[in-house]
């Protein structure tokens, strides 16, 4: 099938794509969702490329847990999972370009952790990796374009003593399964509740528990000071125009100020308040660009002060383009240290957490889970099939109309053109593509010539992949990854 035209089908996923120039207007509903089959906190939930959700670890009645389980969308419904090798909560979860789940650090009965274990989603098993430099929990993981992970921030904890000083950064190379040190700080100190890491649209990482908050570039290994944040903030999200919000937390008491950090000045900005204080809430970006905002604990206040007044279950969104927070429906359960997962049809998966009722009424763990679903549902990326060749994707060398098939292979190093749906143009934030397990250097988005709907990403392809005839490829664009598609390397 050489010189093959662009005749092809739209993968099936169940939902529309929404033009990059529209705007849902999401209210949304709550609705309960399967209960886990473990009550949890602090665990993690990564997004699959088949849709399925892991749920990892976590605490329960001050017990970490080595338990996992998988939550099925189509079923609404968990089922318990292999175990992970070791028990632990308050770790990182990051999906690697070949599929595999990193699992880092967290704590265990006693102490931080310095392990870390690989999940094969083919397999459905955990294997150990390479251990950290230094043992740590509450850090952040952040894949960067370069396929390594970069570890930073997090605390050390040894037998109930104080909190050590903030960890040095690390980087995990898959390819060698090894943590090596990375770069040193260049902050004056730490904050215990400040915001985690998050990557930014040219591929550095900004890095806002150090004041003044720094970013991290890969090519130099370096870090540098990038702006003093206003508050001590502890909630963040990269926005679809590349700036990051930065919402709630408790730098004296709870807090509903907000910030916006602009990477372009470096300088951070208030925004619109939250219409109620919160910390240990969850942020997660929407597919239109709004920001949906779920439970956390709060404060009461009166004349003579301020108390601890519980858990929230209220919710909000954030919009950039007028910069306000409001009010959305109500989860059903308060909740707190809960995850919050955008599923590839849209709506977002609530887990877990705990739930306080004020001042000496303490809750455990939970097991129940509810969905968000927005009033315009949007899909994670596809790659666009051949019509003739089901799982060959419609993937074709740079600016022609011959597709990366067995007898017209692309090659490593060479320029290729994939057809998708779900990829915005237009906006800061780039899809990330894994071809044969290995990032791929994206050098254009724009529209597909002629099809309306459809995306056209440009990407080079990477070295150091094993060829064949249905090499598999995947992109990933705010967190979600499509499906796999296969094309030819030679």
């Amino acid at each position: 099938m050489n010189k093959a035209t662009r005749a092809f089908i739209l993968l099936i996923c169940g939902c529309a794509a929404l033009p990059s120039t529209a705007r849902a207007q999401y209210r949304g509903t709550f609705s309960a969702a399967g209960n886990m089959a473990v009550a949890r906190q602090e665990q993690t939930a990564t997004l699959l490329p088949d849709g399925r959700v892991l749920i990892a670890g976590g605490m329960t009645a001050n017990t970490p847990l080595a338990s996992t389980e998988i939550y099925d969308p189509a079923a609404n419904a968990f089922r318990p999972a292999v175990s992970m090798t070791i028990a632990r909560r308050m770790h990182t979860a990051t999906l690697l370009p070949d599929d595999r789940i990193l699992i880092v650090g967290g704590y265990g009965s006693t102490s931080a952790l310095a392990s870390a274990e690989l999940y094969d989603p083919i397999s459905g098993s955990f294997t150990a990796t390479g251990s950290l430099q230094i043992a740590r929990g509450g850090q952040a993981a952040i894949l960067l374009r370069t396929g390594k992970v970069l570890i930073v921030g997090g605390y050390g904890w040894n037998s109930g003593s104080a909190y050590p000083d903030v960890a040095p950064a690390e980087l995990y190379d898959p390819a060698s399964g090894t943590f090596t040190p990375a770069g040193a700080y260049v902050g004056r100190d730490g904050c215990d509740f400040c915001a985690p890491s998050v990557l930014l649209s040219d591929g550095t990482v900004l890095f806002p528990v150090q004041r003044p908050a720094q970013l991290y570039d890969p090519a130099s290994d370096t870090f540098s000071a990038a702006g003093m944040m206003r508050d001590e903030l502890s909630g963040a999200v990269t926005l679809s125009d590349g700036r990051v919000l930065f919402a709630g937390g408790e730098p004296i008491g709870r807090t509903a100020s907000a910030e916006l950090y602009d990477p372009v000045t470096r300088t951070f900005a208030a925004t619109g308040h939250m219409t109620a204080s919160r910390v240990w809430h969850v942020l997660t970006l929407l597919p239109d660009g709004t920001v949906l905002t779920t439970g956390g604990e709060t404060d009461s206040c009166d004349g003579a002060g301020c108390w601890f007044a519980g858990s929230l279950a209220s919710a909000e969104l954030y919009d950039p383009a007028s910069g306000t927070f409001t009010l959305t429906a109500t989860m059903a359960i308060a909740r707190e240290t809960h995850t919050a997962t955008l599923l590839a049809d849209g709506r977002v998966l609530i887990a877990g957490g705990v739930t306080y009722g004020g001042i000496g009424i303490f809750g455990g763990a939970l097991t129940s889970a509810e969905l968000y679903t927005p009033d315009t549902l949007v899909g994670a990326p596809a790659i666009v099939t051949l019509s003739d060749a089901p799982g060959q994707g419609a993937i074709f060398h740079a600016g022609t109309n011959h597709a990366a098939t067995p007898d017209d292979p692309a090659a490593t190093g060479g320029l290729v053109d994939i057809y998708s749906t779900g990829v915005p143009i237009g906006r800061a934030l780039a899809p990330d593509v894994a071809i044969g397990g290995r990032l791929a250097t994206v050098i254009d988005v724009s529209a597909a010539p002629g099809m309306p709907g459809v995306t056209q990403v440009r990407v080079r392809v990477p070295g150091g992949i094993t060829p064949g005839p249905a090499v598999r490829v995947r992109i990933t664009y705010a967190d979600r990854p499509s499906r796999e598609a296969g094309m030819a390397i030679n």
